[in-house]
């Protein structure tokens, strides 16, 4: 656990040997021979089923559903790295790197690090179906950032529905909605079609359409790597004008459900903020350097931003055992409002943790009392646990 708090803290291992009980050799050693990206995504894994497994988990489903999103979180470089990039508005002058994580029912179930000048949109698709946990999500978010022409048809061709939040909804719809009648045979409707869908255009190319599909699912090859070789090709290339008005078939309908529907928007909303809520979290851990990550090769980039999410996943799995726990007193015991009030507290807190100060690993602490914890919890009034929802 030493070298992972070293890690996921950004501390380092030169620091964390003076401000804890176990000196630099060991904690280099320890990291050199147990850090795997590999061990610490399946450890992050195990953490997230476990949570999954826990009576409050699907409390928090939106819409009785599973409801991820995805979003990168700029950090800025200590040292000047290979893969850092620019990005004027968040690093000024400086450089930094970008990681690109998806959080369903405020468990972040996967990650990656991306460049800060990569386009989000590119890596909703990996992210999604590399996610190795238990916990899969029916539909999926992001922002303005995370969309483009062809999110929308790869999310509904394996089965899930992409709920992005726009910016401008009166300009996307006024710009983008298609149809399969001409514009002129809506009349006076409030929202018009702005041109009639090419069928023919996807007709001819579906069965290349179907092949980059395939290749998809077997992980020939990655969503990232698909963008860019179609953005290498000639602007009317017939493969990628299939794609984008397919794409653009779902998104039409996507968006007349979105106007439509308020709790859709609201849902969308809900899951975007706790992936905000998620990046709080982790630059809270990351606290040290003032959040600049100090690691310079991109594999040491990984295993911190892989630490981090395990400690992350630690403190949600904690608050998420403590929220079951009284929830199931509450409602055994009758107590509707205070039950409903539990139901509401967010599983991404750390108020209640001390995540700086001297580290002492080798000093076997005292059994942490979980009953006496509910016990007090129990002894709140439910109007004083409703302050603490998030």
């Amino acid at each position: 656990q030493n070298a992972k708090i070293s890690w996921g803290t950004n501390t380092g291992i030169p620091r964390m040997g003076q401000i804890s009980d176990i000196g630099y050799h060991t904690l280099m050693s320890t990291s050199d021979n147990y850090l795997r990206r590999e061990t610490l995504r399946e450890a992050s894994d195990i953490l997230s089923n476990a949570i999954a497994q826990l009576p409050i988990f699907r409390h928090y489903d939106i819409g009785g559903v599973v409801h991820s999103s995805s979003d990168g979180q700029k950090v800025e470089t200590a040292v000047r790295t290979f893969n850092a990039r620019h990005s004027p508005k968040y690093f000024g002058l400086r450089k930094g790197i970008v990681p690109y994580t998806m959080v369903a029912n405020n468990v972040p179930v996967n990650a990656r690090n991306i460049s800060a000048d990569d386009h989000e949109s590119h890596f909703v698709y990996d992210v999604m179906y590399n996610n190795t946990t238990d916990i899969q999500p029916d539909i999926h978010s992001v922002d303005t950032h995370g969309t483009n022409h062809l999110n929308s048809a790869i999310l509904y061709v394996f089965g899930d529905q992409f709920a992005p939040r726009y910016r401008d909804i009166c300009g996307k719809v006024s710009s983008s909605l298609i149809a399969f009648q001409h514009p002129s045979r809506y009349g006076d409707a409030v929202l018009k079609p702005v041109r009639k869908i090419r069928e023919k255009d996807i007709i001819r190319e579906w069965d290349e359409c179907r092949r980059i599909f395939v290749s998809l699912a077997r992980k020939d090859t990655t969503q990232s790597t698909l963008v860019r070789k179609l953005s290498s090709h000639a602007r009317h290339s017939r493969t990628k004008r299939a794609l984008w008005e397919y794409d653009s078939i779902h998104t039409s309908l996507y968006l007349l459900n979105y106007v439509d529907s308020p709790p859709l928007r609201q849902g969308v909303q809900k899951a975007l903020n706790r992936g905000e809520n998620y990046h709080q979290l982790a630059r809270a851990i990351s606290h040290a350097g003032f959040g600049k990550v100090r690691f310079k090769t991109e594999y040491e980039q990984e295993l911190w931003a892989e630490c981090s999410r395990l400690i992350a996943n630690c403190i949600i799995f904690f608050n998420a055992s403590l929220l079951s726990r009284l929830l199931d007193h509450q409602e055994k015991t009758g107590d509707t409002r205070g039950a409903e009030a539990t139901k509401k507290i967010s599983l991404i807190a750390w108020q209640h943790i001390n995540l700086q100060g001297r580290y002492e690993f080798q000093k076997q602490p005292d059994a942490l009392n979980v009953d006496a914890i509910i016990r007090a919890l129990i002894g709140l009034p439910s109007d004083q646990a409703a302050t603490l929802a998030a």
